[in-house]
């Protein structure tokens, strides 16, 4: 009896030496990661918060061989997203094509208020030899007078015109920030994925150590021995996965602020300090405050304006016409030449036939269709921000919900069976499956804390996000509005 008694006491003690030989190191490369971690606080652009920045590493798993494909180096500096933004904001090429655009409709406004230039030419009459010696040679100057403020009306459209440019150039600005915005928080979500996925990795290799050295003094089955070596390989798989997906969401990055060859670099960032938003505040700041709102009751002006030109084109221009003239024909009483005289014309065209109606009927229906096309913004983005406002509400409930009360609970679970296995009151797998579940529910933190991000960026951004979209013409109608101002169709959380 004390022999099976010491031979117990043994296995326990060796158990128990094994599982802190797995666990210890793997907790002393936590800790010292959190010491060399330093707090970097970063002030956000526009409506982004001050924020408290932990730094993150990716080392390579142990597990690794040579056949498998090796993540690409990460730079040692941060970036932070003020920086992203900055160079976003320079290089982006879509910014150009915008800024163009204002000066391209600035230059037609100039046009259309120039004045007509004047006519200069020869003119002659009765050119012939004999007692008319040569007839009437001289030249004349033409001149239309623009009448009825038509100009200044002309002036007015393209200046619509200008300010709309504006407006899509302010667009375009917000979309590119928006989907720099949306990719660094992508960024830092993968980072912390990574950063799991490598802890994962580390516990994973441990475990199949441990069972192999269990296995070798007959305290482990083949079973378990088999099971700790497909969670290694398991491990693996989700760790490269992990990175693959950071090099996907980084070249994306990188081609968004106009620098493909941007080095993967940490991003400096809190991934957890999401602001809060009033989905019922901020829907009417949607409908009254939208870039696409704006951009239609721009078309609205533009119309009134090409209304009243229409109807100031029947207004005649007045037609002057004169000259100067060398008459060779002799007078007949003096026996001379008649010399230099002048002539000179006025004329209007009388509007009997054309006076603008057709062109009255276009800008009238032009404007209704502006003024419809304000109401129709409104109701689409009603529409597409009622998904995003639905997405919001369910993953800051999500985010709420896994760090108040699953993870907290997973890691007690964890806790207890591992405590319970040490002392040789629990099986393996029961750790090894509160293991699984802590470590799922810390990536289902992230996915959601991912997709809080998302909602918010695009709601606070008015819907829109594609920064390498190009920005609308300014003299475009349906087809720019739908392609360009008009925010896509979002995807759902259970469509991601």
């Amino acid at each position: 009896m004390k022999n099976i008694q010491a031979l117990a006491a043994n296995r326990c003690l060796f158990t128990w030496t094994m599982l802190m030989w797995m666990i210890a190191p793997v907790s002393a490369s936590i800790a010292v990661a959190q010491e060399l971690r330093p707090t970097i606080k970063i002030a956000q652009a526009d409506q982004m918060p001050d924020m408290q920045i932990p730094p993150t590493t990716h080392p390579a798993p142990e597990a690794q061989t040579d056949s498998t494909p090796r993540p690409a180096q990460i730079s040692d500096p941060t970036l932070r997203l003020e920086d992203l933004e900055q160079m976003a904001l320079k290089n982006n090429p879509t910014l150009s094509q915008a800024a163009a655009e204002i000066r391209a409709a600035s230059g037609r406004k100039q046009q259309a208020g120039l004045y007509p230039n004047p006519t200069v030419g020869y003119e002659g009459a009765e050119i012939r030899g004999g007692s008319f010696r040569g007839g009437e040679q001289g030249f004349f100057v033409q001149q239309n007078i623009v009448l009825g403020g038509k100009l200044g009306l002309s002036r007015q459209v393209f200046e619509q015109e200008r300010q709309k440019a504006s407006v899509q150039a302010d667009q375009q600005r917000l979309r590119v920030l928006n989907n720099v915005h949306l990719l660094f928080y992508q960024a830092l979500a993968a980072q912390r994925m990574i950063d799991l996925q490598t802890e994962i990795g580390h516990l994973a290799s441990d475990a199949q150590q441990t069972s192999q050295q269990l296995a070798n003094v007959g305290q482990a089955d083949q079973p378990d021995v088999l099971q700790a070596e497909v969670e290694s390989e398991q491990a693996g798989i989700a760790l490269l996965a992990a990175q693959q997906n950071h090099q996907r969401i980084w070249k994306a990055l990188a081609a968004t602020v106009g620098s493909p060859d941007l080095p993967l670099t940490l991003l400096a960032g809190d991934l957890e300090a999401v602001p809060e938003l009033n989905p019922d505040q901020w829907l009417q700041t949607i409908l009254t405050k939208s870039p696409a709102v704006e951009i239609a009751e721009a078309g609205v002006r533009r119309g009134q304006a090409a209304l009243e030109q229409a109807r100031n084109l029947a207004f005649p221009d007045l037609q002057l016409r004169g000259g100067l003239q060398q008459n060779r024909e002799l007078n007949e009483l003096s026996g001379h030449p008649v010399g230099l005289q002048g002539f000179a014309e006025v004329g209007v065209q009388v509007p009997i036939f054309n006076r603008s109606q057709g062109n009255v009927v276009a800008a009238r229906a032009e404007l209704e269709r502006s003024q419809q096309e304000v109401r129709r913004m409104q109701l689409l983005m009603r529409e597409r921000s009622a998904v995003l406002f639905q997405d919001y509400s369910t993953a800051r409930a999500t985010v709420e919900r896994y760090k108040s009360a699953v993870m907290p609970r997973a890691r007690r679970a964890y806790d207890l069976y591992l405590n319970k296995y040490q002392s040789m009151q629990a099986a393996y797998p029961q750790v090894l499956m509160a293991k699984r579940t802590l470590f799922q529910s810390q990536a289902n933190y992230i996915t959601a804390l991912q997709n809080l991000w998302s909602n918010w960026i695009a709601l606070n951004g008015f819907l829109v996000t594609d920064g390498l979209e190009a920005p609308a013409t300014a003299g475009g109608m349906d087809v720019t509005l739908r392609e360009a101002n008009v925010p896509t169709q979002p995807l759902s959380m259970s469509q991601r």
